[in-house]
């Protein structure tokens, strides 16, 4: 239960978020923020569960279902305190941007579809809230109104789409050659399933890869980050860093280790592509950090470097 309560919590606050006291409100989002870091503990503390709660079957082979394990414990404790210390620095900050409401709704909505994605029990549902949080995410983008910040936006979201739609393509392939979506350590692809597609099952992982990369800044796939964080309010550009991009290397992880496995891409060509370009993005990152001249850009590139 603690898994639904994980989502609900941030979403009972954003909510709260219309009550028009000032005062009254920040208590209700603060207490929201510091009950989601808890749980986020609380889940920490009484380890892993085996046990699948489905929340909506669509057909046998589509299902949204949540389930918690040890790495989505250990990225709920990044976000669980991320999410309360950005938004304790928020309280000051946002009130000379304004529109303080609207901000602190999505802040929190943006927090349930992250948990949501931490704790997905297969692909399909990762897959899913992966998506959701790039919808929700991109009002905070905009959050100024300025011709800069919705066209910052806009490219957020147009990187964000094209990068799921290249992580669909590599679970449809999937689909086909696994024996289940669900995320089993050690992977579930069955090489009897693959067959003499070898070649195309190799090409669907590397975009998959690819795809879900674009959100963890993975160059060259990168370029909606330095034009996002100068925009964006501050703690909207430490979200994207500090935490969002983390959906793309969760999703990283989930598809290499734990639905194909990392036997099957050993000692070939995505292995090594992947290899140089985690290089060329730790390089290239931290030289684009290096030369910017600009803070928000710089800690922009040095997220993409890192």
């Amino acid at each position: 239960m603690l898994m639904l309560a994980a989502i609900l919590v941030p979403l009972v606050g954003a909510v709260l978020c219309a009550i028009p006291r000032d005062t009254v409100r920040r208590v209700l989002i603060s207490l929201s923020l510091i009950c989601s870091a808890a749980i986020s503990v609380a889940a920490a503390v009484m380890g892993a569960e085996d046990k699948v709660y489905t929340l909506l079957e669509i057909a046998p082979s589509i299902v949204i279902a949540l389930r918690c394990d040890s790495l989505s414990v250990l990225f709920a404790l990044v976000a669980g305190f991320g999410w309360l210390c950005i938004g304790i620095y928020s309280f000051r900050y946002i009130v000379h941007e304004g529109k303080e409401r609207r901000f602190f709704a999505f802040f929190l909505i943006v927090e349930a579809m992250f948990f949501a994605l931490l704790f997905s029990a297969n692909l399909v549902t990762m897959y899913a809230f992966f998506e959701l949080v790039t919808i929700t995410s991109m009002p905070l983008v905009m959050h100024s109104g300025s011709k800069e910040s919705i066209a910052a936006a806009f490219k957020y979201m147009f990187y964000s789409i094209a990068g799921a739609f290249m992580a669909l393509f590599g679970i449809f392939i999937l689909s086909s050659v696994c024996s289940s979506l669900d995320f089993t350590p050690g992977g579930t692809l069955d090489q009897s399933l693959v067959g003499s597609r070898r070649s195309l099952v190799l090409a669907a992982v590397f975009v998959a890869i690819c795809g879900f990369g674009v959100k963890a800044g993975l160059y060259p796939l990168h370029g909606w980050l330095p034009t996002a964080h100068p925009v964006a309010p501050s703690p909207a550009s430490a979200l994207l860093s500090g935490i969002i991009v983390k959906a793309g290397v969760l999703s990283i992880i989930r598809v290499l280790f734990y639905i194909v496995g990392g036997d099957f891409i050993a000692d070939t060509w995505v292995q090594y592509t992947l290899l140089s370009m985690a290089l060329f993005t730790v390089f290239l990152g931290s030289m684009m950090a290096y030369r910017e001249k600009i803070l928000k850009k710089r800690l922009a590139f040095s997220t993409v470097s890192q």
